[in-house]
């Protein structure tokens, strides 16, 4: 029965962050995964779905070439090539993932771990103990809805993502970050796609104003989007699927994709044998992600919030750093960033405008929006957008919202902003290199500071 001073159950993300930091640490770890280091974001979600993501932007900057004084010409997608350029990315990640956990003197263990009481995994024939502590992550899985069953043309992102063809059309049952995300590389690769979404708009998480972006950017890219109606039912034959909705309309189209979110894969590993309080399939925790069995946390999308890696990533070296008596700082839930890489890209952190409201009062939130038209870097990509900023009224800008092209990249600073509790006039005197998109944050900043210059506020 070996024993280490941590054993984890999952090497996704969460996983693997909380062992390379416990190793680092110098805590003996055992890091138990059925399936390969890196989990579902490396091998089938966050990596491969960007990949696709990056080779959409190639097609159309392929396709809109002459509004450039470029030649060039779209003649389609070579899917096999496709395919080995994205497991290329992900096969050179992995590989340096797997060195790292070796040179770390990581016990790798692969295969299924099953929780057999508050110090022990088993996995097959074996049992590893903790002397310190267990940490699940078990990760998620693609959701479906009740009665509608996955197979044949109807596929969840796992089975998009291997498809070795484009689809001439698509319905995607699902206005979030996964199907939006799919549906606008399927748009760039020629596909005819529909969105239903049962909720009143698109990425319904994200700031309202972001919504109402996307969807008109959408439109014009000639996504079609259905908001607001639920789905009844799908047929399929081998000509395609038929969609129904409620009230009866119909929608037909090559094939349909679920995406109507994640769920925990925390069921039927022995947690609640071993008394591991749970709701709706999630694992319960505290604020330094503590499960009510002592010695046991939990990291990821088991535990109810974002289900986002760089979430589980960061909350794996929050448990390590806890469990090894560091103490460290708890993470708050409202200072992750948030990105969807669609075209054009939503990047937010922080609180939307609604939700400031709701906390600070109707009369005690300002708000400003900077259009990307005045942004030169904007310009020269030709993207539309904006960057808009929530701050409680002569407080701190409590949300960062942005829409447009790349903008996830200049989350990094809207973090900083929100986490640091800064003002605009913290932020106004910082100089941001021209020309570039992180311009139009500053911009932002210094209209809400009161001396706006490129801008008519």
């Amino acid at each position: 029965m070996p024993t280490f001073d941590l054993v984890i159950l999952g090497g996704g993300s969460g996983g693997y962050a909380a062992a390379l930091r416990g190793s680092q640490l110098g805590l003996s770890v055992a890091l138990i995964e059925k399936d390969k280091v890196g989990g579902t974001c490396l091998h089938y979600g966050c990596i491969p779905t960007k990949a696709l993501l990056h080779a959409a932007e190639v097609a159309d900057a392929a396709k809109e070439s002459a509004a450039f004084g470029i030649k060039a010409s779209f003649d389609g997608v070579d899917v096999p090539a496709l395919q080995a350029y994205r497991d290329g990315v992900v096969g050179r990640l992995y590989k340096g993932l797997q060195g790292l956990v070796k040179s770390r003197g990581i016990e790798f263990v692969q295969g299924t771990g099953r929780l057999t009481s508050p110090t022990t995994v088993q996995v097959g024939d074996e049992t590893y103990t903790a002397s310190k502590a267990v940490v699940l992550a078990t990760g998620s899985y693609a959701r479906s809805l009740p009665g509608l069953e996955i197979g044949g043309r109807v596929l969840t992102s796992y089975e998009a993502l291997n498809l070795d063809h484009v689809p001439s059309s698509a319905i995607v049952l699902g206005g979030g970050v996964i199907g939006v995300e799919f549906a606008s590389v399927w748009r760039s690769f020629g596909t005819d796609v529909t969105i239903v979404e049962a909720l009143p708009r698109l990425v319904p998480n994200e700031d309202e104003s972001c919504s109402k972006a996307l969807d008109r950017a959408f439109r014009k890219r000639g996504i079609k989007a259905k908001t607001g109606v639920r789905f009844q039912g799908v047929t399929q034959d081998a000509d395609g699927v038929v969609v129904t909705l409620e009230g009866g309309e119909t929608l037909q189209a090559d094939l349909l994709l679920v995406a109507v979110g994640r769920g925990p894969n925390a069921t039927g590993m022995g947690f609640e044998e071993v008394g591991v309080a749970m709701d709706r399939g999630f694992v319960l925790t505290d604020e330094r992600l503590r499960t009510n069995v002592p010695g046991v946390y939990a990291v990821g999308d088991i535990v109810p919030g974002l289900q986002l890696a760089h979430r589980g990533f960061q909350q794996g070296i929050f448990v390590a750093e806890e469990i090894a008596g560091q103490n460290p700082r708890a993470i708050e839930e409202s200072g992750i960033p948030r990105v969807t890489y669609s075209d054009p890209e939503v990047a937010s952190v922080g609180l939307t405008e609604a939700q400031a409201k709701e906390k600070y009062g109707e009369g005690n939130v300002e708000t400003y929006e900077y259009n990307l038209g005045g942004n030169g870097k904007s310009q020269i990509l030709a993207t539309a957008g904006f960057v808009k900023l929530v701050r409680e009224k002569d407080g701190p800008v409590v949300g960062v919202h942005m829409v447009g092209a790349r903008v996830g990249e200049l989350v990094g600073e809207g973090q900083l902003v929100v986490n640091w509790e800064a003002y605009p006039e913290d932020v106004s005197g910082l100089v941001h290199a021209h020309p570039t998109q992180n311009e139009a944050f500053g911009e932002a900043f210094l209209a809400l500071a009161g001396k706006p210059l490129h801008s008519h506020a």
